[in-house]
């Protein structure tokens, strides 16, 4: 394929292939020639353009196919328009001579079609440059358009378009010609030439004014015959044809002449309109003689297309003109549908309803933004105020039976229909902005609503109530008021029968509204119900003119009332089951008594009756399925025998008394089938009931009533989805399937709302539209017969085969549920013949469902053998059968057999298959053949997996050459062709990636195959194409030139094709997760070069294409798709365009349409003048959407949400000002918080915006911000941040959700802003906070006032919702307020203070800690009130079910008992800070209760009466109360921390912990827990578990220090009770003292119940999971020994340290034999992690870690354990242990050191200072001299300031040691004592210079002192003698002192004080020693001269002349 790309055709390799082969070859070279010829060299074109036009002109003479004449014409009209044009009329006399030539034969026809092509494509290229030639080749066209067949005639049609497009004005002489000829093609019997036709009378009309002024009428005419019997893309093509047309006449895009009419006015283009859809295309004659006749011609069909029309009509002219003109429009549709004609028989009043609906919801629904429908919803009230007043004045004029005809009641009916459904449509579009509509007292549109519930007609009472309950959607707060409204309404009139059927229905819509509203309704709103229903039902037999409306109406509530769930329906079960007990005889004698008494109308309310009871009792199993336990289902199922047992009489009923129970009857079945389906078979299997019920299933389905209505309504379900494509688009991809499923449904026609009133309650956003009751009827059947089936024996499933004879494709609804075993051989035949039988049947869709049943039978028997002979019998047939019937069910066979076989196994199957179904595919003589054919291949490739790859070759060379050769007529072939590459390319997968020569000439060919669909002008084709491409894309990306993909995208993204537009978006949504950038570019270089009228939309680039796309587009698949699209593009370009999709969102927000242009929010009077004026969030409409929807703005808010959180994990810049700035200096960068002004902005206007759901996602935005923005800094103003001057906008944010009318998720979600924006610390003034802070405040009130107060509104978990959110907003305050100020009290925070006081006015205001406690102070009596109750409430909601019998009847103090389910959710969200905040609370107060007076609430919440009785008697201590409040939190805590939930898991186990630790901060309930060991036990048990699973460094932490705070409690415990026994009087003598502390007598720790062991436990964890060095396991594992240096972080050391540190308490909690057991590991793991900090590890903080473990060391020595008697003895020997390891660790040639070896030292000095004298008594003579040693290394080590610090320590070392007992310092003397002399002396020579260095001389020092204080008496002079001129060696002399290092001169005075201190002491020697050496005397006399003038000069103050006074006094003090 290489050698096809170049300018000229390399004829050498074409003439070397094969003919399919050089078809691809010349394909692929036009492809190419196509894109280089824009782009080449024009002097290149034109030097080759001779010999291109000779080698097209040879490829157009030489047969091509299809798509290559398309494209062939291109090129040659390309290369005209680039190159010279001169001889382009040559090249047109030549297909000229080509059309005109009378060689008929089949091999000369693409010759023809490809000159027809070239003439078409050269006209539109190149225009009026061939204007010469245009009258003859138009002649030659319309002369051979008369004798061309379809494929002709479509592409003459098609030359004949392009023409007029490329002549424009210039062929306005052969208009009326061209309008002739068209006229026939317009009604040709192909539907591509009928397409054809209308696209070029289309593009005719541009300039033809006469179609759509004089021939109008005739046009019209035309139009409506084309709608005769068309399919989907003919009704489309002329619907848009006609809409334009009619929009043109009355809207002219150019002037009119004189000749011609007048502009057309509406009225006049709706009455054209009116004619064709109440007369059809019939002429006058036949017309009038249907009139006559009483019939109506008018094809579904006909109305179908006229209505797509009418839409294409108003949307041609806009939504300004449909805005001026919609009440005209309104009142001539209404006219339309009111028409008799339009309206005579029940399916065509539906159709007609449909259609009049469909253009409504067209038009106000996809044109109109919401200011205009609000407009159009009170045109609708109008309109349907008009007729409702006809109606009631004609009631009222006298009796209804001889004033109002049915005619009249029946017009008023279809227009109310059609006008309640559109304004329900309205309000569920416009949500929560539609409320002023209901507030508007001149519309009164909820009176005008209700009124309708008292129309005579049935079908208009039902559209009233679906539009109160689409109110209800709208706008949750009325739904419990139009309840209230209905209820009383019924209540009053109950004796009118209009009356009790429409208020009743209208409950029952709103009941079923509850389901789409989350806030729901009051509960006793379900009460009121079950009321209303049981007194309609009692009262049915008091009055018979109303006992149908009452049994009916009845009915229809209980069966609404299931839908709110079994919360709701439990209470009021005992009364249902009672009156179903009522609703059926008691037994089988009492049904036959029965049947011998009555009457037509008895029984007819009976059946009603029991019908309605069988639909509520499956609206129970349906919606309250955890209520059927075994006791209901016993009481329900003799009821069900009893309606069984009817069934068998209904027959004779409707002989006895007549047709009219003939409905009731009808529908008393389809009750019955239901039920039966929905409960488990076993349950009446064994009863007789269970063989009466399949006698009427035979019955039923067998019936030829049923028949007619069973085949559209039910086989399209029975069939695979994939199958339905070759039966034709299917109406899920159609944006007409509302109008478009009235020609699928046969004679029946389509579903609507009277067809059964009790669907009007399901969960549904559309109107429900019921199918007739006998469709309903047998559809019903099947799924019963579905689900009965597999309990059949044997000889039933016989029967049933020999009676379904002629109805085999029921057998399939049985099988297609039933994966057990079929049956014997018996069983099999005949349904393997039915199934056969039906496979060769004539109608196409029963062929489909046989092939389905087919394979669902072999799936069931699942023997090898039988589904071999079945495709054995399939290629047998397929081989002998030459009718198109047999071949395409016994090809679509084969796919199915293998769909659900698993695939295929044998290759040589395979093989067979394969070639059979390619010979077939090749068949060109029957398309169908070769679509069925082709489908079936394609479920083969798909299922055959790696076996398929020896024939993808083969199918590639076939696909590819059927594409070529495919005529455009054909378009099912191509779509087939295209499932068939899909799966090819599937199947290929990544392979095609590859590079060798194979798979690049397989990758080609798929991207021909691909690039062929795409210029298919079939919409389904063009979508395959994408979707092939899509998968290419996955597989092989780089081979995927995005530069043609998306420019194809763009174009087809406004499709008027569902299917493609979903193609379209899904696979730019693949794109956009790889190559964004590529695609936005690629979108922008498309509207460069498109012309203006083709680029609309995307002129504001393709992701604004992308958000109108979506506010227009009502499919959720598309609109999900769209949104991941942009979700995608956002995620990938966000940061690098920041400023660009900030815009973009802000665009959309801002296009909304609301009635004022400025939004005013209002504030308090009491505000500041700063924040007296008013905010204004002007209506800007500079930005390119108008009239967004806010579902698509909701959704912007969203995406800047998603921004933000993105923007965190990117630059650090996007949250810091003034990195932002520097380095938007240097870098043309852009960062979010440069945009934080805009972010505010849109925050604003959608929380203050009318729609709620805005609102929500506007506070949602702002809290956001808040989190993320908070601690940005202000450069401008130091100590301030960003947001602080966006406070004023946040609070007039907020300020509108805590209005009265705020909905509680509106409120609940302010309070969460709230507590985030007072937390922030944005705002320190206190004056500030009290504006955020007077909201909170006025919602404690609302919440004080309880639960007895309920909403009216909504249900009574909304009440919890809003509570629990305050309580938690002021738990989150507090928590805050609390924390800030124990930071103030730290002397970290006092000194930064101190420091900024030094800069800041000390007028200033209160700090945020201190002001936002004393906020929170004054109402915290109440707070701790109320969230003690939440705080119960939530333990008794989180007990386990068994316990259920000890909640409280009457609910908690903020949920009741029906509301329990709901309100847990609640609970979990807000307990955790709760929790927390009342820990804090007990901590301040320390559990001392203070009478701080009553907190205002309508019941007690005080957790320890909650639930009891308050008498005297229930009356509790403090004592008592503050044990179960400690209680109540430990219970909380410890149950979450056993198992968190999913959701908030980190947050919600800190606020955990944090409050654990608050409560064993204070005494009280500290020595609660240290007192109760199970309690400790369990506690440490469940944190050693959070250990385990929680990784966060946090959580560790704090689990940590809870554990210390235990262990502590636990010492004090123990403590206390060793001290009480000390002094206990009865103690005789102290050995007789019991031993306290775990262990005892025999010091055995039981895990389990042991505080110590469990603590070990757990720190043993933390130190292995940090140092796996400790772990004797992992010696020898990577991480061990040999490993390398293990690397801790910060948090890490001081989880070891405080792992460390709750070691080394452990000893003090046990006995002394239990501290004896204890020791060994404590000692073992502290000197495991001295060894690792020897070892060298990398710790992020070692000061932490080191200090923390010599603080444990001295922690362990210092334990009263080791001064205890008992274990005295074992402690030394421990230690003496320990320190024996501790020294072998100094090893020079070690490992272990790795660092200097002075660290070790210093650890060995501190074990030392603090070991006792008998560790060292027994110490052999080794071990001491490695001691001195040890220290005699680092004495001589004193290179660097670490070995100095070393030296340190071991002064200070000996100073202590030479100070013990003789036995333990006189070895270290003897050693050490002379090195420290020589280091003395040696100071002269080297004075120190750092204060390290002096340190080190005086610590020398102090161990020379020690060392003289330990010699006796008798040699002390001796070393006196030796220390006096050591210290007089550091005195220096008066001229070296001034300019001496300062740690010299220090050494000088110190020396000085020492010779003055010590001199005296021992003055005998010291007088001698100055004696004999006269030198040392002199510098001792000069030191003490010169000290003694220093301090003479200092005592001395400086005199200061008075005339250097200053005059002025500066004031230091401004307080």
């Amino acid at each position: 394929m290489e050698q096809a790309h170049s300018l000229l055709l390399n004829e050498d390799a074409c003439s070397r292939l094969g003919e399919h082969q050089r078809a691809e070859f010349v394909f692929e070279w036009l492809r190419f020639l196509k894109k280089l010829l824009p782009v080449a060299d024009r002097a290149d074109v034109k030097q080759n353009q001779k010999r291109l036009v000779e080698q097209l002109t040879t490829i157009l003479t030489g047969s091509p196919g299809p798509s290559t004449r398309w494209l062939l014409a291109h090129c040659l009209a390309l290369l005209y328009r680039v190159g010279d044009s001169f001889t382009s009329s040559l090249t047109v006399g030549r297909c000229n001579d080509i059309i005109r030539s009378k060689d008929d034969s089949p091999s000369f026809l693409p010759s023809r079609l490809a000159a027809v092509a070239c003439l078409g494509a050269m006209y539109e290229q190149l225009g009026r440059l061939l204007i010469s030639s245009f009258k003859e080749t138009m002649a030659n066209l319309l002369k051979a358009l008369k004798g061309a067949e379809s494929q002709g005639r479509y592409e003459i049609m098609l030359c004949i378009e392009k023409i007029l497009k490329g002549l424009g004005v210039s062929a306005v002489p052969c208009h009326r010609d061209i309008f002739k000829a068209t006229r026939t093609c317009l009604t040709d019997r192909s539907m591509a030439v009928r397409c054809a036709a209308a696209k070029c009378l289309l593009e005719l009309q541009r300039e033809a004014v006469f179609l759509w002024s004089t021939e109008l009428e005739n046009v019209a005419s035309l139009c409506y015959r084309a709608f005769e019997g068309s399919n989907y893309d003919v009704r489309i093509a002329v619907s848009r044809l006609l809409g334009t047309l009619l929009a043109s006449s009355l809207e002219p895009k150019q002037a009119i002449g004189r000749l011609s009419s007048r502009r057309s006015c509406l009225e006049e283009v709706m009455e054209l309109v009116s004619s064709g859809f109440l007369r059809g295309c019939a002429g006058f004659l036949r017309a009038s003689g249907d009139l006559l006749k009483g019939m109506n011609s008018v094809s579904r069909d006909v109305r179908v297309g006229i209505t797509q029309a009418c839409v294409v009509f108003i949307s041609t002219l806009g939504g300004a003109w449909l805005e001026a003109h919609f009440p005209s429009l309104l009142s001539l549709l209404m006219d339309l549908v009111s028409h008799t004609r339009a309206t005579q028989n029940p399916v065509d009043a539906v159709c007609s309803r449909r259609c009049v609906s469909f253009i409504l919801r067209a038009s106000v629904g996809s044109l109109l933004g919401e200011k205009a429908q609000i407009a159009a919803a009170k045109e609708i009230c109008q309109a349907i105020s008009k007729q409702n007043r006809a109606v009631d004045i004609a009631l009222c004029e006298g009796n209804v039976e001889t004033r109002v005809s049915n005619t009249d009641v029946a017009a008023s009916q279809h227009v109310l229909v059609c006008a309640l459904l559109e304004l329900g449509s309205v309000l569920q579009d416009l949500g929560s902005s539609a409320a002023p509509l209901l507030h508007d007292a001149s519309t009164g549109m909820l009176d005008t609503v209700i009124s309708v519930l008292l129309h005579p007609s049935v079908s208009a009472r039902l559209a009233a109530a679906w539009c109160l309950r689409c109110v209800a959607i709208a706008i949750p707060a009325q739904l419990a008021v139009l309840l209230d409204r209905c209820s009383e309404r019924l209540n009053a009139l109950k004796s009118c029968p209009k009356a009790v059927a429409g208020y009743s229905a209208a409950i029952a819509a709103l009941l079923g509204a509850v389901q789409h509203c989350p806030l729901g309704i009051p509960h006793i709103k379900g009460k009121v119900v079950m009321g209303l229903a049981e007194d309609l039902l009692r009262s049915a037999a008091q009055n018979s003119r109303i006992s149908i409306q009452r049994t009916q109406g009845g009915w229809l509530l209980l069966s609404a009332l299931m839908t709110l769930g079994p919360t709701v329906v439990e209470h009021h079960l005992p009364r249902m089951l009672l009156l179903w007990k009522c609703a059926f005889p008691q037994s089988v004698k009492e049904l036959d008594s029965e049947l011998r008494r009555g009457d037509s109308f008895t029984w007819q309310v009976t059946l009603e009756g029991r019908s309605g009871a069988l639909c509520a009792m499956k609206n129970l199993v349906v919606h309250c399925k955890v209520l059927l336990s075994d006791d209901v289902i016993c009481r329900v199922l003799p009821l069900l025998s009893c309606a069984v047992a009817l069934l068998t009489q209904l027959s004779s009923l409707v002989k006895s008394y007549g047709n009219q129970l003939k409905n009731a009857v009808t529908v008393f079945r389809l009750r019955v089938y239901e039920i039966l389906a929905l409960l488990p078979p076993k349950s009446y299997e064994g009863k007789k009931c269970f063989d009466t019920v399949l006698k009427q299933l035979w019955h039923d389905l067998t019936g030829p009533e049923n028949m007619a209505c069973a085949e559209l309504s039910l086989l399209p379900t029975l069939c695979h989805n994939q199958d339905l494509a070759l039966l034709g688009p299917a109406l899920q991809d159609m944006d007409q399937q509302y109008i478009e499923e009235q020609l699928h449904g046969g004679s029946i026609g389509g579903g609507t709302l009277e067809y059964d009133p009790f669907t009007i309650f399901v969960k549904a956003q559309v109107v429900p539209a019921p199918l007739p009751p006998p469709a309903a009827l047998t559809v019903a059947a099947v799924q019963l017969f579905g689900v009965i089936f597999p309990h059949l024996t044997i000889q039933q499933r016989c029967n049933i085969f020999t009676i379904l004879h002629f109805t085999g494709f029921l057998f399939k609804a049985g099988l297609a549920l039933d994966h057990e075993t079929l049956g014997p051989e018996e069983v099999q035949k005949p349904g393997l013949s039915l199934l056969l039988g039906a496979l060769e049947s004539s109608n196409p869709l029963l062929r489909c469902v046989a092939a389905e049943g087919l394979a669902r039978l072999a799936q069931v028997l699942n023997e090898p053998n039988f589904t071999v002979s079945l495709s054995l019998m399939s290629f047998d047939k397929l081989k002998i059968a030459r009718d198109a019937v047999t071949r395409t069910g016994h090809s679509l066979a084969l796919g199915c057999l293998y769909r659900y076989m698993g695939g295929i196994s044998s290759p040589q199957h395979l093989s067979a298959c394969v070639g059979v179904l390619f010979t077939l595919s090749q068949d060109n003589t029957s398309p169908e053949v070769q679509m069925w054919s082709l489908h079936s291949l394609s479920m083969v490739v798909d299922l055959a997996g790696p076996l398929y790859r020896s024939h993808i070759d083969a199918s590639l060379t076939l696909v590819l050459r059927l594409l070529l050769l495919t005529p455009h007529t054909h378009v099912e072939v191509q779509q087939s062709l295209g499932r068939c590459l899909n799966a090819l390319i599937t199947s290929l997968g990544p392979d095609l990636q590859g590079e060798g020569a194979g798979v690049c000439a397989v990758r080609t060919s798929c991207l021909v195959g691909c690039a062929v669909m795409q210029d298919s002008p079939d919409c389904l084709v063009q979508a395959q194409a994408i979707t092939c491409l899509q998968q290419l894309h996955m597989f092989s990306p780089r081979h995927v030139n995005l530069a043609s993909l998306v420019p194809s995208l763009c174009v087809n993204l406004c499709s008027l094709y569902l299917s493609l537009r979903r193609a379209v978006v899904a696979c730019l949504r693949q794109l956009a997760q790889r190559e964004t950038v590529e695609v936005s570019e690629h979108a922008v270089a498309l509207v460069k070069e498109l012309p203006r009228r083709d680029n609309t939309q995307l002129e504001v680039g393709l992701e604004g294409a992308l958000f109108s796309l979506l506010d227009r587009e009502s499919d959720p698949r598309l609109r999900q798709d769209i949104k991941d699209t942009l979700v995608q593009m956002m995620s990938s370009a966000a940061e690098s365009e920041l400023a660009h999709w900030l815009k973009l969102c802000k665009d959309v927000l801002s296009a909304s349409s609301d009635l004022a242009a400025t939004t005013l929010v209002e504030t308090n009077q009491e505000e500041d003048a700063d924040d007296s004026s008013a905010f204004h969030a002007k209506h800007e409409h500079s930005g390119p959407f108008n009239n967004l929807r806010w579902s698509t703005r909701v959704f912007a808010v969203e995406c800047v949400c998603r921004i933000i959180v993105q923007c965190e994990s990117g630059d650090p810049a996007h949250f810091d000002m003034v990195l932002a700035q520097e380095q938007r200096l240097h870098e043309s960068t852009d960062f979010l918080v440069l945009h934080l002004a805009d972010l505010v902005r849109m925050a604003f206007m959608a929380a203050t915006d009318h729609s709620e759901q805005l609102r929500l996602a506007g506070l949602q935005m702002l809290l956001v911000i808040i989190h993320k923005f908070a601690s940005v800094t202000e450069p401008e103003f130091p100590g301030h941040v960003i947001l602080e001057q966006y406070q004023a906008i946040v609070g007039a944010a907020l300020r509108p959700a805590f209005s009265v009318d705020a909905p509680p998720d509106v409120t609940a979600k302010a309070c969460q802003v709230c507590s985030a924006w007072i937390t922030s610390g944005v705002v320190s003034d206190l004056r500030d906070l009290r504006r955020v802070h007077q909201l909170l405040a006025s919602s404690l009130v609302k919440v004080q006032g309880g639960r007895d107060v309920p909403n009216p509104f909504y249900n009574e978990s909304t009440f919890t919702m809003e509570t629990l959110a305050v309580l938690k907003a002021w738990a989150e305050v507090y928590i805050v307020a609390v924390q800030s100020t124990r930071q103030k009290e730290s002397p970290a925070w006092w000194h930064q203070e101190q420091q900024q006081e030094q800069c800041e006015d000390p007028g200033t205001a209160e700090t945020a800690g201190s002001g936002l406690l004393k906020l929170v102070q004054g109402d915290l009596a109440t707070l701790s009130r109320l969230w003690l109750a939440a705080l119960q409430d939530h333990a008794l909601l989180t007990l386990p079910p068994t316990y259920a019998s000890q909640l409280p009847t009457t609910g908690g103090s903020f949920y009741s008992a029906e509301i329990m389910e709901q309100a847990r959710q609640h609970y979990c969200f807000a307990w955790a800070p709760i929790l927390h905040a009342t820990a804090l609370w007990l901590n301040s107060t320390e559990f001392i209760m203070v009478d701080e007076g009553p907190a205002n609430l309508s019941r007690p919440v005080t957790p320890t009466s909650m639930g009891q009785s308050t008498t005297l008697a229930s009356i509790k201590s403090p004592e008592d109360v503050n044990t179960e409040r400690l209680h109540l939190i430990l219970g909380i805590s410890v149950e979450f921390l056993c198992s968190p939930h999913s959701q908030n898991q980190m947050e919600n186990i800190t606020s955990c912990l944090h409050a654990l630790q608050a409560l064993l901060n204070v005494p009280w309930p500290r020595s609660k827990v240290g007192n109760d060991q199970a309690l400790t036990v369990e506690l440490l048990s469940v944190l050693h578990r959070l250990i385990v699973t929680r990784e966060y460094p946090g959580v560790q932490l704090a689990v940590l220090e809870l554990v210390r705070q235990v262990v502590c409690a636990a010492q004090e415990h123990v403590r206390e009770k060793r001290h009480s026994a000390e002094v206990d009087d009865g103690a005789a003598e102290k050995e007789t003292v019991p031993e306290f502390g775990e262990g005892r007598d025999t010091g055995g720790l039981v895990p389990g119940k042991s505080l110590v062991f469990g603590a070990m436990e757990l720190c043993l964890c933390i130190l292995v999971r940090k140092l796996p060095q400790l772990s004797p396991r992992l010696a020898g594992s990577p991480t061990g020994q040999g490993a390398l240096p293990w690397s801790l972080n910060d948090s890490d050391c001081k989880l070891v340290t405080l792992a460390l540190c709750i070691l080394s308490e452990l000893p003090s909690i046990c006995s002394p034999e239990g501290s004896v057991s204890v020791l060994p590991t404590v000692l073992y793991l502290l000197l495991g992690v001295l060894k690792e900090l020897v070892r060298g590890f990398v710790a992020a903080n070692r000061g932490i870690l080191v200090s923390g473990a010599l603080q444990a060391l001295r922690n362990v020595l210092s334990s009263p354990m080791s001064r205890a008697e008992k274990s005295r003895a074992a402690w030394v020997e421990f230690l003496r242990s320990a320190l024996s390891t501790l020294l072998e660790c100094w090893d020079t040639g070690n490992i272990y050191t790795l660092i200097s070896p002075t660290l070790l030292t210093t650890y060995e000095i501190h074990y030392i200072n603090i070991f006792q004298v008998d560790v060292f008594m027994n110490l052999n003579s080794p071990l001491r001299q490695k001691q001195t040693c040890t220290l005699q290394t680092c004495f001589t080590e004193h290179k660097n300031i670490q070995s100095i610090r070393s030296v340190v320590v071991c002064y200070q070392l000996l100073a202590s040691v030479f100070q013990g007992p003789t036995a333990v310092a006189g070895p270290f003397i003897q050693a050490l004592g002379g090195q420290l002399v020589g280091y003395l002396q040696q100071v002269e020579k080297s004075r120190p210079q750092t204060a390290t260095e002096l340190q080190a001389v005086q610590d020398g020092v102090r161990a020379m002192e020690a060392l003289v204080l330990a010699a006796e008496e008798t040699h002390r002079p001796q070393l006196v003698t030796v220390l006096l001129p050591i210290l007089v060696s550091f005195l220096l002399d008066e001229n070296t002192l001034a300019s001496a290092p300062a740690a010299s001169r220090s050494l000088h005075e110190s020396a000085l004080r020492d010779l003055m201190r010590i001199g005296p002491q021992h003055s005998a020697v010291f007088k001698t020693l100055m004696a004999s050496a006269p030198h040392m005397k002199a510098r001792l006399e000069a030191a003490i001269k010169g000290n003694q003038e220093s301090v003479s000069a200092k005592a001395t103050p400086p005199q200061v002349s008075g005339k250097h006074i200053p005059s002025i006094q500066l004031k230091t003090n401004f307080l």
